[in-house]
C-alpha cells in the first residue's frame, strides 16, 4: 500500500472517530440538559403538590406529597441531583410560602436530601428491574426517616427526649397513608420515564 493511501485512510479513520466523538457530546449535552428539566419538574412539583392538602399539616403528615418528587428525582436524574432537589424544596418553600415552618423545614431537608440520594444510588447500583425499583425505595424510606429522626431530635421540641426507635416508629405510623401512596404510584412512574428515554435515544 502506498504511503499516499496510507495517509487517506488514516484520515478517514481520523474522521470517524472525530463524527463518533461529537455525536457522544451531543447525545451527553441533551441526556444532561433533559436531568436538568427533569430536576426542575420535581421542583416545582414539590413546591405545589402541598397545596394538594390545604397546608393541613395533619394531612400534609399522612399524605407527604413532598416525598414524592424526591423519590422520582433520585431515581430518574441520579443521587446528585436527588439529594439537592431534596435538600432546597422544603427550604425554599419554608422561605416563600410559610411552610413547613422553618425547624420543621431544615428537617426536613435532611430527610428529602436522604430520600433522593439513596434512591438514586441504590437505583444506579441494582438492575433496573421492578423488584428491585421497590427494594431502592422502601430502603430509601427507611433511611430518610432516620435523618429526620436524628435532626428533628435536636431541633422540634415535640420529639425531644424521646428514644430514637420510638420516634422512628412514630414516622411510620404517622405516615402509613402517604408510604403506601408512594409504593403505588412512584416505580410505575419511574419505569415508564426509563421506557419512554430508552425509545427516545
Amino acid at each position: 500500500m502506498s504511503k499516499k493511501n496510507k495517509n487517506r485512510e488514516m484520515a478517514e479513520k481520523a474522521k470517524k472517530a472525530s463524527a463518533i466523538d461529537a455525536k457522544k457530546n451531543r447525545f451527553k449535552s441533551r441526556e444532561e440538559l433533559r436531568t436538568m428539566v427533569y430536576a426542575a419538574l420535581f421542583l416545582a412539583l414539590a413546591f405545589l403538590l402541598p397545596f394538594l392538602t390545604a397546608n393541613n399539616q395533619q394531612i400534609a403528615t399522612a399524605l407527604s406529597p413532598m416525598h414524592i418528587p424526591a423519590f422520582l428525582c433520585g431515581f430518574i436524574c441520579g443521587p446528585g441531583w436527588g439529594a439537592a432537589m431534596g435538600f432546597c424544596a422544603p427550604l425554599l418553600r419554608s422561605v416563600i410560602v410559610g411552610m413547613p415552618p422553618p425547624p420543621m423545614a431544615v428537617c426536613m431537608a435532611f430527610e428529602l436530601a436522604v430520600y433522593g440520594f439513596a434512591a438514586g444510588l441504590m437505583h444506579r447500583l441494582l438492575p433496573k428491574k421492578i423488584p428491585f425499583v421497590y427494594v431502592s425505595l422502601v430502603v430509601s424510606m427507611l433511611l430518610g426517616r432516620i435523618a429526620f429522626c436524628l435532626v428533628g431530635a435536636k431541633m422540634l421540641d415535640n420529639m425531644a427526649g424521646k428514644g430514637f426507635f420510638v420516634l422512628l416508629g412514630q414516622q411510620f405510623v404517622n405516615t402509613w397513608i402517604g408510604i403506601l401512596i408512594h409504593l403505588a404510584i412512584v416505580p410505575p412512574i419511574v419505569l415508564a420515564v426509563e421506557n419512554y428515554r430508552k425509545k427516545n435515544r
